[in-house]
C-alpha cells in the first residue's frame, strides 16, 4: 500500500507541479485546475491558470461557486487526473509503475473526502488513481 503521496510518491499529489490543460486552459498544476472549475465564470478559471498549489487552494474559498459543485466535483477530479497522466507520459509511467498497490491519500489535514486520516475517510483521490492507472494499461 502507498499511504501518502509524498517523496517519490508526491507526483501523485494535486500539488505536484506538472503542466495540465484542462477545458481549454493550461494550468501549472492539478490543484489550480481543480480550483478553477468550482465557478462557472472563464475569467476567474484563468486567474487560476499561474497560480502554485497553495494559492490556488486559497483562491478556490473565495470564487463564485458553481450551484452544482457538489453533484459534480468527483467527476470533474477524475477528468483532471486523467487529463494529468495522458498529457505527461513520465507521470503516466510512474503511475503504471505502482502496480497494483492500493493508493491512499493518507494526510495529517483532515481531508476525509479526497483521503484518509488515521486509516479513516472516502480516499476519492486514491480511487480516482487506481481507476486511471487501470485505464493506462488497457
Amino acid at each position: 500500500m502507498i499511504d501518502r503521496f509524498t517523496d517519490e510518491y508526491f507526483f501523485l499529489s494535486n500539488f505536484y507541479e506538472s503542466k495540465v490543460t484542462y477545458d481549454g486552459i493550461t494550468y501549472l498544476n492539478n490543484e489550480a485546475a481543480f480550483q478553477a472549475m468550482k465557478t462557472l465564470d472563464e475569467d476567474e478559471r484563468r486567474r487560476f491558470a499561474l497560480l502554485d498549489p497553495d494559492a490556488a487552494k486559497k483562491a478556490g474559498r473565495k470564487v463564485s461557486l458553481r450551484a452544482d459543485w457538489e453533484d459534480v466535483k468527483t467527476d470533474l477530479m477524475y477528468e483532471i487526473c486523467k487529463a494529468k497522466f495522458t498529457q505527461n507520459d513520465d507521470l503516466a509511467r510512474k503511475l503504471s509503475a505502482t502496480g497494483d498497490e492500493e493508493l491512499v491519500e493518507g494526510n495529517s489535514w483532515g481531508d476525509r473526502i479526497w483521503g484518509k486520516v488515521n486509516g479513516q475517510g472516502e480516499n476519492r483521490l486514491g480511487i480516482i488513481l487506481m481507476k486511471i492507472r487501470e485505464e493506462l494499461r488497457q
